[in-house]
């Protein structure tokens, strides 16, 4: 069977003749790795493999003999953030030589999700060091235990962050799908960049127990795979009630049973559709306007009430904010405090210690961030402009922000190009979807993003796979230098 491109369905279908096994997915992958990922263009998306890798896609093999398949993830290989704890061989280090022999005590709540649900943890992919809050001047893509991602479609191009390897993984198809994680356009960016599917969830829909975090407010775990329906079917996976994380009380009575009923290649029909055209839009080049028209256009020719613009009123108040600066330190001290005894790095100033004392190694770029939190916050969220800044950005990208612009023009979503919508829908946090919408004259993958209120992924997913279904304009990188 030939992996470029296969889809969760196509291999499940050829496992169920008896044509392929999860223990042979799993040597295509590393055949794959290993010829492009660590040699050939040497992609270096990939951190670290799982050294039981095929001892789990055996047993779940003999289990499909046994007893049948567990669901659409039964055998499905999939790689990891590397902030996303694992209870096994594997570190789990956000790309920090500080972090690089740390092993987590357990899964992280997720990690147990798609175990139950027959998945092979395949290993885990480099990503931007600490979600790119290192330094400044950090490129997207490098940390210091991983070195640097690159993009297969165009080598001198950005890989986005801090999701790089989750989304290049998938990309080259060196796994099924992925797991990335998001605050700020960490999903949705290398979404972009990388010609992917991500799905951002609402914050509160799934899990964040055993990742290591950077802002209580913003952070979640989401899907990165190469069509929506796969990105729905490890969604399915993941979403489930976790009594240890507060966040998930908010949306415990709206979450879906099963996301895949929303795949409807109609969904575009009826649907009104808001473009927030004051939204920065001048940070676009021709030929990306032009592919964000076209989107628009095939939307609009499919059924879809296309409301342009719809602006977002607030967009211009919408600063910077120090919430993520001031929540980092409680969110990463708290961590670093339940990793198993005996682990010497337990708190973020032993980070920059131990940073300071490898400077070769681990200080390529500085560390400017970090010594900016160790240094001016409390870890107690109480100064004034944390607070002024969380309150601030609830009113201007949730209440007066979104809410307001969808509920002015009876939206059912906002549509922004590539990952601009990010910058509102994290702050909210709320749901997004990016879906590929084509390519630049460099190769560079550009996409569109789909957004909407808390909770209202249904909507977003009808919208992303109805568009997909009709542009179908994903190819595979050809994993040749293009520069």
């Amino acid at each position: 069977m030939d992996i470029v491109e296969a889809t969760i369905s196509s291999v499940q279908e050829a496992m169920e003749a008896g044509e392929l096994t999860s223990r042979a997915l799993v040597l295509m992958y590393f055949e794959r790795i290993a010829a492009h990922d660590k040699d050939g263009l040497t992609i270096n998306s990939v951190l670290e493999l799982n050294p039981d890798a095929l001892f789990i896609a055996t047993a779940l093999d003999n289990e499909r003999l046994a007893q049948g398949p567990r669901g659409p993830l039964h055998g499905i290989p999939i790689l990891l953030k590397d902030n996303i704890n694992t209870g096994d061989l594997m570190h789990t280090s956000a790309g920090s030589l500080a972090l690089a022999h740390s092993y987590a005590g357990e899964d992280a709540f997720i990690v147990k999700k798609l175990r139950e649900a027959g998945a092979v943890i395949l290993g885990k992919v480099n990503m931007t060091e600490f979600a790119n809050f290192m330094t400044d001047g950090m490129p997207s893509g490098y940390s210091s235990r991983g070195g640097q991602v690159l993009n297969p479609y165009n080598i001198s191009a950005p890989t986005g962050g801090s999701s790089a390897g989750s989304g290049v993984a998938v990309a080259c198809n060196f796994c099924m799908a992925s797991i990335g994680t998001e605050t700020s356009g960490s999903i949705l960016n290398p979404g972009n960049l990388s010609s992917t599917v991500g799905i951002k969830p609402t914050v509160g829909l799934v899990s964040r127990s055993g990742i290591l975090p950077l802002s209580n407010s913003q952070d979640t775990a989401g899907p990165m795979a190469r069509t929506v329906t796969d990105a729905v079917h490890v969604l399915n996976a993941i979403v489930a009630q976790d009594a240890d994380d507060a966040s998930m009380g908010a949306g415990k009575w709206r979450k879906q049973s099963d996301y895949s009923l929303f795949l409807d290649p109609k969904g575009l029909e009826g649907a009104r559709i808001g473009i927030p055209r004051d939204y920065f839009f001048e940070e676009l080049t021709d030929e990306q306007l032009v592919i964000f028209n076209d989107a628009v256009e095939l939307m609009r020719q499919h059924g879809a009430t296309i409301v342009d613009p719809a602006d977002i009123r607030t967009a211009r108040q919408i600063v910077y904010s120090s919430v993520v600066l001031n929540e980092f330190k409680s969110a990463i001290n708290a961590y670093l405090s339940k990793l198993p005894p005996g682990f010497k790095i337990r708190t973020l100033k032993d980070i920059i210690a131990f940073n300071n004392e490898h400077p070769v190694e681990a200080l390529k770029y500085g560390q400017s961030t970090l010594l900016l939190v160790e240094t001016t916050t409390s870890s107690t969220q109480t100064e004034l402009p944390y607070l002024r800044d969380r309150l601030a950005d609830l009113r201007l990208c949730k209440e007066e922000g979104i809410d307001a612009t969808m509920k002015e023009h009876g939206l059912d979503a906002l549509l922004f190009p590539a990952d601009f919508g990010a910058r509102i829908t994290s702050r909210a946090g709320y749901p997004s979807i990016v879906v590929p919408a084509g390519y630049t004259g460099k190769g560079v993958p550009f996409g569109v993003t789909f957004a909407a209120r808390a909770f209202e992924e249904p909507m977003l997913i009808k919208l992303a796979f109805a568009y997909e279904q009709l542009s179908k304009v994903r190819k595979a990188p050809s994993l040749k230098s293009f520069i």
